[in-house]
């Protein structure tokens, strides 16, 4: 069975940080990209970044760049979201999806090509609560 795992969240304060986990399972680690995506109170779920396993292709969503970073340990099929100076808009339930990746994805940021429908399996939330 496949499954994503996200883990991580929290409560903290404003400025600092949390490190988000996304263990999958069931698959082809480095045949997916994966993306985390948030869901703000009363608002729809966004992307705040992707990331392409096979080559550390990234991108991020303007409000966090600069502030949070993916990275993987393939040898632990996990995928980390490293959030930095948090700030209270932040405040979300975070959740990491896969999708298989098709085609190549090198050129810087081209991940976001892919939209949220195009995500097979999801994750359950984690909760990220900052506080100011």
């Amino acid at each position: 069975d496949v499954q994503l795992q996200a883990s991580g969240g929290g409560l903290v304060q404003a400025g600092g940080s949390l490190r988000l986990s996304c263990a999958a399972s069931g698959f082809t680690f480095n045949a997916y990209i994966i993306g985390w995506f948030r869901q703000l109170p009363g608002k729809e779920r966004e992307r705040v970044s992707c990331f392409v396993i096979s080559n550390g292709i990234t991108h991020y969503r303007d409000s966090v760049k600069g502030r949070f970073t993916v990275s993987s340990d393939n040898a632990k099929n996990t995928v980390y979201l490293q959030m930095n100076n948090l700030k209270p808009e932040d405040t979300a339930v975070y959740t990491c999806a896969a999708a298989e990746q098709f085609g190549d994805y090198e050129d810087p940021g081209s991940c976001k090509r892919i939209s949220r429908d195009e995500y097979e399996y999801w994750g359950l939330g984690t909760l990220v609560t900052v506080s100011s």
